[in-house]
């Protein structure tokens, strides 16, 4: 089965995702940030992080989950570690404030860290590492989300996606950016895989029999499973203690037992952590991560990873996006 698409630009991608946002009851400052957070994802080739998202979006303000209004809060608890309380909003303005602060915190002392709490993270998590990198600095971060994942060895889901990002700076040029889901593929992925008829590599999940298929479908009513077997079991589980009780929030298990069920981005922490490496090391790396990288790419078969991302980026013209989609959001707007 093949989805119809419509080709639509950029700038039309991002005003369609803010009226509908603004149309169910986000003030002006939050739906700018989640349409600008959208219309990259597209612009990039994330259509899973995408226009795919907004539906969900447009639900939890629907229920009144997330408020649509919120202003994200700043704390300094050290000179080095920031608090922001998203106020139950979206976590896209979240970081408009909170990674500003986190990036100046970096730069003159070498290393500090963010924790959000009370956000609703719904994105790729490329663009917090990414914003962190452009100034020189090195970034990381997680999330964890409701369970969906089951640990390795077991059928019964336990962890969240748990996606982890990193990026590496590099003076004049794309920063090493890498962004994955500990799962052995992002949820958004498997529904789309399922809505499009598409199969999927067998190990990536479970059926709700608990029997190992190929159907997108099916694991998206079962289980998925995490990637490497144990080796992405233990990077899940670090997820969940870095996300959950480091920063001062969840479990995937507790925001379960907590969310309302509306199909939308559940409340949760997100922890980011900045650091300088011509601080921390004492002198500038950028030329010996270029003969590294130079060693690297003259590995056939090597990719950077993020180059494709960036790749897609140079192209400013339109994207085809699934028809059926388009329709909803319209209606939305």
């Amino acid at each position: 089965m093949t989805s119809k698409t419509i080709n639509i630009g950029l700038d039309e991608i991002f005003s369609l995702a803010k009226a509908a946002l603004i149309n169910h009851g986000a003030n002006e400052e939050n739906a700018d940030a989640v349409a600008n957070t959208v219309t990259n994802a597209e612009r990039d080739g994330s259509i899973s992080h995408g226009l795919f998202r907004i539906p969900g979006y447009i639900k939890a303000l629907q229920s009144k989950k997330v408020d649509g209004s919120a202003t994200p809060e700043i704390s300094e608890v050290t000179p080095v570690i920031l608090k922001c309380d998203a106020k139950n909003g979206f976590a896209p303005l979240a970081h408009q404030y909170g990674i500003k602060k986190l990036i100046e915190a970096a730069q003159k002392f070498g290393i500090a860290g963010l924790s959000i709490q009370r956000c609703h993270h719904f994105a790729a998590l490329w663009p917090e590492v990414e914003a962190i990198s452009e100034h020189g600095l090195v970034g990381l971060t997680s999330v964890s989300y409701m369970p969906g994942v089951a640990p390795s060895g077991g059928a019964t889901a336990l962890f969240g996606t748990n996606p982890i990002a990193f990026s590496w700076p590099r003076p004049g040029k794309n920063p090493i950016v890498f962004d994955m889901a500990t799962a052995s593929m992002a949820k958004g992925e498997i529904q789309i895989a399922a809505r499009d008829g598409h199969s999927v590599p067998l190990g990536t999940g479970l059926s709700s029999s608990g029997e190992l298929t190929t159907d997108a479908s099916e694991i998206d009513k079962g289980v998925l499973l995490p990637f490497g077997g144990h080796k992405g079991s233990v990077i899940a589980l670090m997820v969940e203690l870095l996300s959950g009780p480091l920063v001062g929030e969840t479990f995937s298990y507790e925001t379960k037992e907590r969310d309302n069920g509306d199909g939308g981005p559940a409340q949760g922490g997100q922890f980011i952590l900045a650091m300088s490496p011509e601080i921390i090391s004492g002198k500038d790396t950028s030329a010996q991560t270029e003969e590294f990288l130079k060693k690297y790419n003259n590995i056939d078969g090597t990719r950077l990873p993020g180059l494709r991302r960036h790749e897609n980026r140079k192209n400013i013209g339109p994207r085809a996006v699934n028809l059926e989609l388009i329709n909803t959001i319209k209606k939305l707007a």
